[in-house]
């Protein structure tokens, strides 16, 4: 059967007239339908830029957004949201939170002894809905907020052990055990197979607290925690938002359990390594392939600071053997050692080298926060390049960051002593005049052609000399 022009002319007007009819209705309705289309255009462009206006990570500082035992009630989500503007004009490149999932203590838990790895503050378990510091929506308004604003949001996540689960006859155990997990999220079921010892694996590394010991040469355990679409990795980074994990107690399991935990998303990750011992943490880093807390720097400062011996300083660290892996840090919640010359230790972290981190009570509440402010300002701005070391004895430190790229980088002069103290340095400048970017010291110095200038500090304190 075939068509004549008659027909052909009929279908071709035909297909005219509802051609027309579609643009007509389009036409009509696009209040709606353009506002709708825009909008969604609107919220993927604004999402393309929230991400890649956010800060690099490391070219700030990292703030840790709680301490031990911050006021329960589920408010905390809401204290930090309001923290987040005055935070990102500081030079606060990212955020630290404490672990936000469902634990065992529930509303009066601070999240490290974890049930629920998807209850976020949403589900009717374990004495409450919402977690200690508040509900899902809280926490994914306050990541919204801090993403809005280009700083990264840290997850803390513990792998190592779990809470809360109910008893179960254990035969590799010999005895009842607190390890089947039904949690109400319906994800990441667990039972006596998934933890140590078990029907394959007795035992790894590490255990902590009598707590359930996740076994993760387990292939269940490995696919729910960052193998599975929904894991636990990829869902804290492709549904809640997060931009990276800080691992607690790493000495617990496996550096390669970290590694493929963070690999599987490919974002930052720090480690817990709680040793002093430079050559540990090292070799952690290097086979974790991420950063870790440098905790050999803690221990020197405190044997600086506390001691009265500046020497110390010019001890072994993990930032003067590989920077890009050292997140450099005064206090955090677990330890307050560092209690006199505190402001002069941050004035060591915030001109070395490494990712310094501030905490949250230290800047909020217990230091001087423009003097704070201060010291990140120059962190960001003047802190670059390598160090030497120029000078070092019980009562006065002096080190140069060497600068790179244009930038002149700095000289940082510590003393301990009750008394005003001068020496003459040696720095990158010829015939320059510096200044110091604290404002401790009135002085403004011109270096002589060779390079040398005397510089001042004043007792219990601190001066940080750049190019003015």
């Amino acid at each position: 059967m075939g068509f004549d022009k008659a027909d052909i002319m009929k279908c071709t007007k035909y297909l005219y007239f509802l051609f027309i009819l579609f643009w007509v209705v389009l036409s009509c309705s696009k209040d709606d339908t353009s506002n709708e289309i825009e909008s969604g255009f609107s919220k993927i462009k604004q999402n393309v830029v929230v991400k890649t206006n956010r800060k690099p990570m490391g070219s700030g500082v990292l703030m840790q957004a709680f301490y031990w035992d911050v006021p329960a009630g589920g408010t905390w989500w809401d204290v930090v949201s309001s923290k987040i503007d005055s935070w990102n004009k500081a030079g606060v490149d990212a955020i630290w939170l404490p672990p936000v999932s469902k634990a065992q203590n529930g509303r009066y838990s601070m999240g490290y002894d974890l049930y629920d790895y998807y209850d976020f503050g949403e589900y009717d378990q374990k004495g409450s809905v919402e977690t200690r510091f508040g509900s899902r929506t809280e926490l994914e308004s306050l990541i919204s907020t801090a993403h809005e604003n280009g700083i990264n949001v840290i997850a803390d996540i513990v792998i190592n052990h779990n809470s809360g689960g109910d008893l179960e006859p254990n035969e590799f155990a010999g005895k009842e055990t607190y390890t089947k997990f039904d949690p109400l999220s319906n994800m990441f079921a667990r039972t006596k197979y998934d933890f140590h010892p078990n029907d394959r694996y007795n035992a790894d590394i590490g255990v902590f607290g009598g707590f359930p010991d996740l076994s993760h040469k387990k292939t269940y355990v490995q696919d729910w925690l960052w193998k599975r679409n929904n894991s636990v990795a990829k869902y804290y980074i492709d549904t809640m938002k997060f931009d990276g994990y800080r691992f607690d107690y790493v000495k617990g399991f496996e550096p390669w359990v970290a590694r493929e935990f963070r690999e599987s998303t490919g974002v930052f990750g720090v480690g817990e390594y709680w040793d002093r011992n430079v050559d540990a943490l090292k070799v952690w880093t290097d086979r974790a392939q991420m950063s870790a807390f440098d905790f050999a720097c803690y221990y020197s400062m405190r044997d600086a600071f506390m001691g009265d011996d500046l020497n110390a300083l010019s001890g072994d660290m993990l930032w003067k053997r590989n920077a890009l892996r050292a997140v450099t840090f005064v206090t955090n919640h677990d330890t307050n050692e560092i209690y006199t010359n505190k402001l002069l230790a941050y004035a060591y972290i915030l001109t070395h080298e490494g990712y310094p981190a501030i905490f949250y009570r230290d800047y909020e509440d217990w230091l001087n926060k423009s003097k704070m402010n201060n010291l990140i300002w120059i962190h960001n701005n003047l802190a670059s390049g390598n160090t030497s070391m120029l000078w070092a004895d019980n009562d006065e430190y002096v080190a140069r960051r060497n600068g790179v790229e244009g930038r002149p980088g700095l000289i940082v002069y510590i003393n301990i002593s009750n008394f005003w103290k001068e020496r003459w340095v040696y720095t990158n400048w010829s015939a320059r005049k510096i200044k110091d970017y604290t404002g401790n010291s009135g002085w403004e110095p011109s270096t002589q052609e060779g390079k040398w200038v005397k510089i001042e500090a004043p007792p219990k304190g601190y001066t940080v000399w750049s190019l003015k």
